[in-house]
């Protein structure tokens, strides 16, 4: 991978993150072009990392291997038909806009374009992502690999055999960050109403997911196991969880995921009429 080309559609935050990974990790910064209307976030992308930034999109993607649209959903249509005159080297072309299915952009791109779908989520923009991958059938072991090696500059990375599975990747890791964040506001206010100061509760709170979080990457044991050996019997833990369950906790989680796959399902209907777009 460290030799491809590489072009960003769009000079945003994920691609933002996604360029300084690459180059944080040693890739060349003239192995990366970006396209981007505005002149100050071309100006920004130039000067931080040394990418080559222009305003068409079409230059952007001459000689590239790998090229990334990293624009909103909205304007994806728009945004792929216009590009795939100067797609015939047929490079993998990479999307990361929920909702769009490869029919879909296939159906922009070309039918025989080799289309890798993903679904990053906010921390890649801390270098802590997960991205969930699914790649079309013309989609090379090579070009496989140097999708998940871009993505992995950020993060970690899983494939999946189904398409179907990237709306429940959407449904999990990608709307996921929020759902600590609500957990986290919770743990945070109810700290403060027990007589906490603010700060001390949401340096406490943060503290603790950040650790909780470690824990569960370094020790390789099932976070269930984890959680029974935090859970002394008769101790404070053991009676905080009882209430959680009591209280329909996992219930509920699985029953918001559901909700967010539910939209993920609808957003790739709606996104694959380009008409709608």
């Amino acid at each position: 991978m460290i030799g491809k080309n590489i072009a960003f559609i769009g000079g945003g935050n994920m691609a933002t993150s996604l360029i300084g990974g690459l180059i944080a990790r040693g890739y060349r910064a003239a192995g990366i072009r970006v396209s981007d209307p505005v002149k100050d976030n071309r100006r920004r992308l130039a000067e931080n990392f040394g990418v080559v930034a222009v305003a068409d999109n079409n230059d952007a993607v001459q000689g590239a291997e790998v090229v990334i649209l990293a624009v909103k959903p909205q304007v994806m249509a728009a945004v792929a038909t216009g590009l795939a005159p100067a797609l015939d080297s047929r490079p993998v072309v990479v999307s990361i806009a929920a909702g769009i299915p490869v029919r879909a952009l296939q159906s922009w791109l070309g039918p025989d374009m080799p289309v890798v779908r993903c679904m990053p989520n906010t921390p890649a923009l801390v270098g802590s992502g997960a991205t969930g991958l699914f790649a079309s059938p013309q989609v090379s072991e090579a070009q496989k690999a140097d999708t998940g090696d871009i993505l992995a500059a950020v993060g970690t990375v899983d494939w999946v055999a189904d398409e179907a599975l990237i709306d429940a990747v959407t449904a999990l890791s990608g709307s996921g960050p929020a759902y600590f964040f609500l957990v986290m506001e919770a743990m945070q206010k109810a700290g403060v109403a027990m007589g906490l100061p603010t700060e001390t509760a949401r340096q406490l709170t943060l503290q603790t997911a950040l650790g909780a979080a470690r824990m569960a990457t370094s020790s390789g044991e099932d976070v269930a196991e984890l959680r029974r050996r935090v859970t002394s019997p008769g101790g404070t833990t053991e009676r905080a969880i009882g209430r959680f369950v009591d209280g329909g906790l996992p219930e509920l989680f699985a029953s918001a995921m559901n909700a967010a796959l539910d939209r993920a399902r609808e957003m790739a209907t709606e996104f694959s009429d380009s008409r709608k777009i």
